[in-house]
């Protein structure tokens, strides 16, 4: 035994084997038999943990560094257009998509607070999202359940404004990555302005300006936290909410959820407990009752096509194009009562005075109207037809093409007083009143300025015969009658003296424009220019207001995305007319309504002025008075919408002769009263003298005559009707003197 040494251990090779035993990953497990096999150590769950946190952490930081915040969706871009009334309500809105973005200031912190409460209480000192409310909506999504917000305001924000409203993992998933770079981007008063511009409130109301409109018809600037704490309930349920009004179960669900909204104000130190007591005793806010797709109905699409019309005339960036992506809020002058207070007037006197369906002649009636403010300038109704929902598209109030007949008389008068009239040639112009006296005869010759007879190709004399509606002798009467008795003779005469250029600049001075005035001619100072009710409105309103012309405007202000344009405040009234030739022509005026064509207006019941005015074949008949306080025309005349020219109205309601004394007084008269009802009675200003004026020669007293405003001609004629004659061409002024007749529609 002694003689055997022992042999030392095989260490290299137990390393060598050792070695083979090591694994990368223990898996399954080495040594361990059954089902120990293959569950993992804590070691192992450990490193797995660790490794998915890591690659999460890598994924998610890969996500964050190359995520892009896009470009707002196309549709939150969108706005309507929304018009107000004068006293702030909404007239109306146009627009695929109702919504007015406003600036947070606009909103009270009241009604910031509400939404705040209610939706993200931690909004102004967490980083915009909150993890814990994703994962609630996870497990809810993935379970089945109802969906879940759990959202931050700017993920409310983010989704409305960047993404789409589909409840998907991977949406949500990028709606938690902008939303980070937004709240590291953007401040929270812009975050919270855009959410409440872009939140859903039902009604068809896109932020929270058109939810205040549809719900409470106020601007947000006035809103309480009570009426804020239901917008903001309304958020979280619009479709229920929009019918808080009518239905029970929505109302008891609104009160429900309004009640909570202000119990949370008062936890997060948005409000005390005191004005949640206040609130509380007031009641809940119930929101006014909805009416959806009124649309452009009645007159409401005339004062819209007015007031854009306007806005774009006044601002070349307002443009069609411009108006079609919406943001603009336009203030108009248009005053709710007397515009349907001027669509009942009509409405009642059509239904009196017209039957389409028994009378043929009574179809295609139309009606134009147009009541101004003397002192202002500012349109307050227009009547421009049967509505677009009845398929009425052409503005009868702004429309041009219809003459305005022998109402243009009062225009010639004022030239005259104020330029004179050159009655012999050669002679320097002759000072005129209203008692200065013309020929009122039918048929009498009319000459110009030198002398010579106006000529006419279609008369066998070939010289002008004015014509008058009746053949009566007039004889020689002053203007104050001619224009009682709408006597077209005199004051055909009377234009021609004074001239085209003097009347022409008169009526432009009054607020006619350039293009709505006819060519030279005799019509001319009988009515053949064609300006619309609202001008005419306005060139009786300057009569009105002494001489003082206030151009018609339909706008005071215009807002687009929460900034004031300039160039839209009120037209400066400048002086027109002397103020002592203006009062003259309401004294004459005042004549036509007393004793004259417009006794009818007598009706009224105070102190009125106006004028008659009827065209050849009555294919239009005008009446346009006025008071110290509102100027209003009225246009009646026939037309068949798929042939647009005028057509006799001979027999409309019943009559042989339509003129501007009967159914446009009438109408003028039942509107008026309506109108005036809550002002005081106002006298017009007494006329101051204008000293002797000079007669026509051949008058039967060439001597100057006595001022007009002492005593008005007294010589009986005809009343209730207007004149009526031929129309020429008159050369300017050095040309020839040889006229043509004009269309006969247009002569008087």
């Amino acid at each position: 035994m002694s003689g055997h040494r022992r042999r030392p251990p095989q260490r290299s090779g137990r390393r060598k084997r050792a070695t083979q035993q090591k694994r990368w990953i223990d898996y399954p497990r080495r040594g361990r038999t059954g089902p120990r096999r293959w569950l993992p150590s804590i070691r192992q769950l450990l490193a797995l943990l660790l490794l998915f946190l890591g690659g999460t952490a890598a994924a998610v930081g890969y996500a964050y560094a190359t995520v892009t915040i896009p470009d707002p969706n196309p549709t939150t871009l969108l706005q309507n257009n929304v018009y107000y009334w004068s006293d702030g309500t909404v007239l109306a809105t146009d627009g695929s998509v109702n919504r007015q973005n406003v600036s947070l200031a606009q909103v009270p912190a009241d009604v910031q607070g509400a939404f705040i409460a209610a939706e993200n209480a931690s909004f102004y000192t967490d980083p915009g999202v909150d993890p814990q409310g994703i994962l609630r909506a996870v497990v809810h999504m993935a379970r089945g359940d109802s969906v879940q917000s759990g959202s931050t305001i700017t993920q409310q924000f983010v989704k409305n404004t960047y993404l789409d409203q589909s409840q998907t993992l991977s949406r949500k998933f990028k709606e938690l990555l902008i939303s980070s770079k937004i709240g590291a981007s953007m401040s929270k008063q812009e975050i919270l302005q855009g959410y409440l511009n872009t939140c859903y409130f039902g009604r068809q109301a896109n932020g929270v300006q058109a939810a205040a409109r549809v719900y409470y018809d106020l601007p947000v600037e006035k809103l309480d936290a009570g009426q804020g704490a239901f917008l903001a309930a309304a958020v979280n349920e619009p479709s229920l909410f929009q019918y808080a009004d009518s239905d029970p179960t929505a109302r008891k669900r609104a009160e429900a959820r309004w009640s909570w909204v202000l119990d949370r104000m008062v936890e997060t130190g948005r409000l005390s407990p005191q004005q949640r007591a206040r609130y509380a005793a007031a009641g809940f806010p119930a929101p006014r009752k909805w009416a959806p797709g009124s649309g452009l109905t009645g007159q409401t699409g005339y004062l819209v096509q007015l007031a854009r019309s306007y806005a774009q005339t006044h601002d070349r960036t307002i443009t069609d194009s411009s108006l079609s992506r919406g943001g603009y809020q336009i203030h108009t002058t248009f005053d709710r009562k007397r515009t349907t207070e001027l669509a009942r007037a009509v409405e009642a006197v059509r239904k009196r005075r017209l039957d389409p369906a028994h009378r043929p002649v009574d179809r295609n009636v139309q009606v134009g109207a147009a009541s101004v403010d003397p002192g202002t300038g500012r349109i307050l109704a227009v009547y421009g037809g049967p509505g677009f929902d009845r398929a009425h598209y052409s503005d009868n109030a702004d429309t041009s093409g219809v003459p305005v007949g022998s109402t243009f008389k009062p225009v010639v008068l004022a030239a005259a007083l104020r330029h004179g009239a050159v009655l012999q040639p050669g002679k320097p112009p002759a000072p005129i009143t209203p008692a200065s006296k013309f020929n009122g005869d039918d048929g009498i010759r009319i000459k110009d300025q030198q002398g010579n007879y106006v000529t006419d190709d279609k008369d066998p004399t070939g010289l002008l015969h004015q014509r008058n509606d009746t053949t009566q002798r007039w004889g020689y009467i002053s203007l104050r009658k001619a224009m009682e008795q709408s006597v077209n003779t005199p004051y055909v005469q009377l234009g021609e003296d004074v001239g085209y250029r003097n009347v022409a600049r008169t009526a432009q001075a009054l607020g006619l424009r350039p293009d709505s005035l006819a060519a030279p001619s005799a019509g001319f100072y009988i009515g053949t220019s064609t300006p619309s009710a609202i001008r005419m409105a306005g060139v009786y309103a300057t009569f009105a207001a002494s001489g003082v012309q206030a151009g018609p405007y339909s706008v005071t202000k215009v807002v687009h995305n929460g900034s004031t344009l300039p160039g839209f405040t009120a037209p400066a009234p400048v002086r027109a007319l002397p103020a002592t030739v203006a009062d003259n022509v309401t004294d004459v005026l005042r004549g036509v309504t007393a004793r004259g064509t417009g006794t009818k207006a007598q009706a009224l019941g105070r102190p009125a002025a106006g004028k008659t005015g009827t065209t050849d074949d009555y294919r239009s008949a005008w009446f346009i008075g006025y008071t110290p306080q509102l100027s209003t025309s009225v246009v009646l005349f026939r037309e068949d919408s798929q042939h647009p020219q005028l057509q006799s109205m001979a027999g409309v309601g019943g009559l042989q002769k339509v003129f501007g004394g009967d159914i446009p007084t009438e109408i003028w008269t039942r509107y008026m009263r309506d109108a005036l009802a809550s002002l005081p009675v106002a006298p017009f200003p007494a006329p101051a003298p204008l000293g002797h004026g000079t007669d026509q020669p051949g008058a039967p007293s060439p001597s100057p005559s006595p001022s007009s405003s002492a005593t008005p001609d007294k010589r009986p004629g005809k009343t209730g009707r207007t004149g009526k004659g031929t129309t020429t061409t008159t050369p300017a002024p050095g040309a020839p003197t040889h006229r043509t007749k004009c269309r006969p529609h247009k002569c008087r």
